[in-house]
């Protein structure tokens, strides 16, 4: 399902490293054409220094051992660039390999500064050759040497601009090696800094620094066991909703996704819902309009129809369609996980609206057979997640009418009274600031 593919969109906010790793779940499941897949490689490529392996698939790409002329030149120019950088900053490399001379620093940079221009000749030329250093290890796809130099770098600068550079390419380094419990704490390091300049920062570089940071996001919170509540938590904040409908509607799919799958945020569906309803006419796929049909139109054979077509959507996607092998066989865990709970969304909302309900119909709009979506309704019973009875004679499922108890929809009302209530005063806080003041006049 090509159409539904969302990478030309997602590499425009991401670093090409980053984008590297799309491709190859795209290739792996023959999306589009090898060769379409392969000239998009050599193209990200082209502004890293991996030239061996743009080599590589430029030989697979053509069936040749011969390359271009400017790939042989251009690395010539990496081997270059790195024989000249290893020497610039081998004094600090050397002074941060010895554990014992490392021990003598403390927490205070400027401190740091000058021990180390005072007793190891040191200064800030070397300093800045760590910075270039990481970087090029980086973009040669030496991500854990490039991580542990920009660590160390971001321990010594004082320049918040160049720290902050550094952080994002730990960031990326940290998930391209799929360390994502490190990956994580960098990430909320990162936003603390990007919503701490909101009174100095313009508001474009705001927008694009929070877009850019939801999509690496999507790395670590489909991968890390607490993922589902991260991604729910940074995405209904204010400032980063407010960025998605400016620039980014298509992370909407996630957003939806992750909702659906967490049972225990389905207070956010309502939101949810009206900022799907907000954005259709800029983004929507199956997964969006899935919960369109269900909440807005009550449209179960359209929601039907979605849900098939959400199957589908789900293992074509780099994200959401995370295979694990397990064996002889190999599971999409969010695919069933995303099934099973948007089936009992369909059967709560159909249930909402229906007493009797025949068992045949049922099983026709959850698309699932008779006896599938009999077993199904019976485990539910069993875990006291339905109330109701299975007239067996008739092939019919009697609900029990439930009154809701008007304090419970007060108390649902008002859960996100409190968080709502501090971005509030924050924002005023923030106008209240100096330079706000006078970005206001």
């Amino acid at each position: 399902m090509a159409e539904y593919d969302l990478t030309a969109r997602m590499v425009a906010h991401m670093d090409r490293h980053l984008a590297l790793p799309l491709l190859e779940f795209l290739q792996e499941l023959k999306v589009y054409a090898d060769a379409q897949i392969l000239q998009g490689k050599i193209c990200l490529l082209s502004g890293t220094n991996m030239v061996d392996y743009a080599m590589d698939i430029h030989k697979s790409l053509h069936g040749t051992e011969d390359v271009p002329a400017d790939m042989v030149a251009r690395r010539s120019e990496v081997v270059e660039r790195l024989r000249s950088l290893q020497d610039a900053v081998k004094p600090i490399v050397d002074f941060l390999s010895n554990p014992q001379l490392v021990q003598g620093l403390r927490a205070d940079k400027q401190y740091n500064i000058h021990i180390l221009q005072e007793r190891h000749q040191i200064g800030p030329y070397q300093i800045e050759a760590l910075y270039q250093y990481a970087k090029f290890q980086f973009e040669c796809g030496m991500y854990s040497e490039a991580a542990d130099f920009l660590a160390q770098y971001r321990a010594l600068r004082t320049d918040s601009e160049r720290s902050l550079s550094a952080l994002w390419g730990k960031l990326a380094a940290e998930i391209l090696m799929q360390n994502w419990d490190v990956a994580l704490e960098e990430l909320n390091r990162l936003k603390e800094i990007i919503d701490a300049n909101s009174s100095s920062a313009s508001p474009v570089n705001q927008l694009h620094s929070r877009i850019w940071l939801m999509h690496w996001s999507l790395f670590i919170f489909f991968n890390h066991e607490n993922g589902k509540n991260g991604i729910i938590d940074l995405f209904f904040q204010d400032r980063y909703l407010n960025a998605i409908q400016t620039n980014a509607p298509h992370l909407l799919r996630y957003l939806a996704a992750a909702v659906v799958v967490n049972k225990r945020r389905r207070n956010m569906l309502k939101e949810l819902i009206k900022v799907i309803q907000q954005e259709q006419q800029s983004y929507k796929d199956p997964i969006t309009e899935l919960l369109e049909c269900l909440y807005v139109k009550y449209d179960f054979d359209g929601a039907q129809q979605k849900l098939i077509e959400c199957e589908q959507v789900i293992l074509n996607d780099p994200f959401l369609g995370k295979r694990i092998q397990g064996g002889n066989s190999i599971t999409v865990p969010l695919r069933d996980e995303f099934l099973e709970n948007a089936r009992l969304l369909i059967f709560e909302n159909y249930c909402r609206i229906h007493r009797c309900i025949d068992i045949g119909v049922l099983a026709e709009k959850m698309n699932m057979t008779y006896d599938e979506v009999e077993l199904w309704i019976m485990n539910l019973l069993k875990s006291s997640k339905l109330d109701a009875k299975i007239d067996s004679v008739k092939g019919t499922l009697i609900m029990t009418i439930n009154r809701v108890n008007v304090h419970e929809q007060m108390i649902e009302s008002m859960k996100n009274l409190n968080a709502r209530t501090y971005m509030l005063a924050k924002s005023l806080v923030d106008l209240g600031h100096p330079a706000a003041q006078e970005a206001v006049r």
